[in-house]
Formats: C-alpha cells, sequence, structure tokens
C-alpha cells in the first residue's frame, strides 16, 4: 500500500529536535522558523512536556468521555487563567477544524439559524462546516456546498450590518489573525465595531484562535489587543504541542444539553498531560511575552530589511508577536528552498509571494539574527 498523495513534500526528514532545532536522518541541523504551522509552541521536546507525557502514558493512556477525566477539569482551570476567561467552559475535541465544527454548531442550537457570515481569504479548517466558512472553492467539495454562507470583506462593517438586517444569521466567525489568507490583521476598530452589532443582533461571535492563540502574538489570543470577548473562541495547534487536540471556550450564555455535543477520542488523558504541560510551560516560562519581545525584535529586524534602498523585493512585514508574514512582489518557492537547502532554515508560506513565521514561543533574539543573516544571504 502506498500513501495517498495529496501533499507537496520537500526532501527533508526531521527525525530529531530539541527547543527550535531539527535533525534530519543525515544529521544535518536546522533552525525551526515555523513550528509545524504553529503547533510547537514550548519548542520541541522540552523536558517538562516529555516527562509529564511520558508519566501519563504509565498510569493511563485513555478511556472514554463516559466517566470522569479530571485532568480535563485541571486544564479547563488552568487555560481559564492564562487567558483571562475563567467564566467560560471547555469543551475539549481533536484538531482546529473540530472545534470550528463545534462552535458553529452551538452558535446555530443557540439561535435556530442556519446561515453564516465568513470573510473573504479566510480559513476555518478542511472538514464540512469549517471548509465551507473557508475562502478557497478549490478545497471545498459538492458536498461542501449546501452550506449557508456568505462572504464580506475584512473590516466592511458595513457589509457585515446588511447581512444581519436580514435576521437569519447564526454565527458571525473571523479569525483573530488570517495566516493561510496572508497574515491579515483584522483592524483594531472594526473588531470592536463586529462585536458591538452581532452582540445588538443577538447572533454569536466566533473567533477562530486555532493558529493565533496560545500566545503566538504576545496576548492569549490575537483578539485580546482589542479588548473584546467573543461568544465562542476556538483552538488547538499550539494547545498541546505536537499533540493532536483542539477547544471551544463558550460564554456563560450558552447553556449545555447532554448529547449536544461529543467525540471519542477528544479530552484523552494523553492530549490532557500534553496540554497541561504546555499550559505549565507557558506560564512558568513567560513565553507570551517572550513571544511579544523577540517577535517585535524579528519584525523590526525584517523592517530594516525592507527599508533599504534595495529591499530585494521585500514589499511589506507585517504580524504580531511570533505570527509574522513578509510579503514580496513575486513568488517566493525558490527563496524558500534556499533558506531550506542551503542555509538550513524550516519557513512557512501564504500563497505565492508570502513567507509566513510561526517559530516556537522560545524563539530567542540569536535565533532572530541567524535567521535574519540566512534571509540577507539567500535575498
Amino acid at each position: 500500500m502506498e500513501l495517498f498523495d495529496v501533499y507537496s513534500l520537500f526532501d527533508v526528514t526531521p527525525i530529531r529536535a530539541k527547543g527550535t532545532r531539527l535533525w534530519d536522518d543525515k544529521g544535518t541541523e536546522y533552525l525551526d522558523l515555523y513550528g509545524g504551522h504553529a503547533v510547537i509552541s514550548v519548542g520541541h521536546c522540552h523536558p517538562h512536556y516529555v516527562e509529564t507525557i511520558t508519566d501519563q502514558l504509565s498510569k493511563i493512556g485513555f478511556y472514554s468521555n463516559s466517566v470522569r477525566n479530571p485532568l480535563q477539569v485541571e486544564l479547563a482551570e488552568k487555560i481559564g487563567e492564562l487567558s483571562g476567561y475563567p467564566d467560560y467552559s471547555l469543551f475539549l475535541c481533536n484538531s482546529g477544524a473540530e472545534a470550528n465544527e463545534n462552535a458553529l454548531k452551538l452558535a446555530s442550537f443557540h439561535t435556530g439559524e442556519r446561515r453564516v457570515i465568513a470573510f473573504k481569504g479566510a480559513f476555518h479548517g478542511r472538514t464540512s462546516g469549517a471548509v465551507a466558512v473557508t475562502d478557497n472553492p478549490k478545497i471545498r467539495a459538492p458536498f461542501n456546498s449546501w452550506h449557508e454562507v456568505t462572504f464580506v470583506g475584512m473590516n466592511d462593517i458595513a457589509a457585515v450590518k446588511e447581512e444581519l438586517s436580514k435576521g437569519d444569521i447564526a454565527a458571525v466567525i473571523i479569525e483573530g489573525i488570517q495566516g493561510v489568507g496572508g497574515i491579515i490583521i483584522p483592524d483594531d476598530d472594526f473588531m470592536r465595531s463586529l462585536r458591538d452589532v452581532t452582540k445588538e443582533a443577538g447572533v454569536p461571535l466566533i473567533l477562530d484562535e486555532v493558529q493565533s492563540g496560545c500566545g503566538r502574538t504576545g496576548k492569549y489570543f490575537a483578539h485580546q489587543w482589542t479588548g473584546i470577548r467573543p461568544d465562542l473562541i476556538t483552538m488547538a495547534k499550539g494547545m498541546a504541542g505536537g499533540f493532536p487536540i483542539g477547544a471551544v471556550l463558550i460564554s456563560p450564555e450558552f447553556v449545555p444539553v447532554k448529547g449536544m455535543l461529543g467525540t471519542t477520542f477528544g479530552g484523552n488523558h494523553l492530549a490532557m498531560a500534553a496540554a497541561i504541560a504546555v499550559a505549565d510551560i507557558i506560564k512558568d516560562e513567560n513565553l507570551v511575552q517572550n513571544a511579544y519581545e523577540v517577535g517585535e525584535y524579528l519584525k523590526s529586524r525584517l523592517q530594516a530589511l525592507a527599508s533599504e534602498p534595495d529591499a530585494n523585493g521585500i514589499k511589506e512585514v507585517r504580524g504580531r508577536g511570533l505570527m509574522i508574514g513578509v510579503e514580496f512582489d513575486g513568488p517566493i518557492a525558490e527563496l524558500r528552498r534556499k533558506l531550506l537547502f542551503e542555509k538550513k532554515v524550516f519557513t512557512g508560506v501564504s500563497g505565492k509571494n508570502m513567507i509566513r513565521l510561526l517559530a516556537p514561543l522560545t524563539l530567542s533574539k540569536e535565533d532572530v539574527d541567524i535567521f535574519i543573516k540566512a534571509l540577507e544571504e539567500s535575498l
């Protein structure tokens, strides 16, 4: 049997990792500026993370949600403290797409409606409901098209108001920062207005913080830069350092009904141990603040490079914390290959013209200097 060939693969085989470094099967060392799609929040193979999961596996690795699991309660308390949402409830699942599916379902249960407002350039996942609110027809199969979704322009509050005035909206869903869409940060005033108009209309506001959460932007959630409080918040990626997990933070206005949501693997003992370890490391090592400080340093170095007379095609640098996009005036595929194979640096991409940087929150200024030197030489 062969693998179903849906991924474009670089000819690199990582077999070992530590902190912000990876090593391949030939012993070559790489600097990781991508964190496996923003997943590696506390660095690779953190000793506390490894010890916690190993210890948990020696006790119990899994049982279903038909019994009590105190680790789930412990994680909920830790996320409540870290995020500033101690009054919200937590529903645990397995991925960001699943988190968004359940948030949309909760909103629809709550309002009795089925139509959703989403935003142009959005990416919310590849499962049925999540891909329906994703602005990419190429990954939306005919089976997904029955969902009633209206896409409006980012920062276009008039368009949102017009759709809300029709009175048939189940939810509005927006990313804290659009990642796949190109590190697009919604205007702060727009986010505040969006919160006001959805609240006035009685429509739940869902904040997708799957990529921008867990401290990545210098706040625990990206939307917290604007001071708003959404009704539902989804998270995943950096939540458990590589162990599959997802979650929905649910405001007190939502009343649970037995059986309305469910999952086999969500909230399992190993996932809880991994997420608890990550939460502890983020708090104990002050990684949210580190993401802000090192992210500002990285942006300043990139912006200085972009402001040089010969900017080598750099068009714009944007982002918050350690969620940064470097947009070029042409395709960057060859630049990424040069960074990876010649300079030994992992980076990501958004579209054809943007390098996307989602480094572990443990990134240091020394790591930044290494990357900037590699980028300058590659350009």
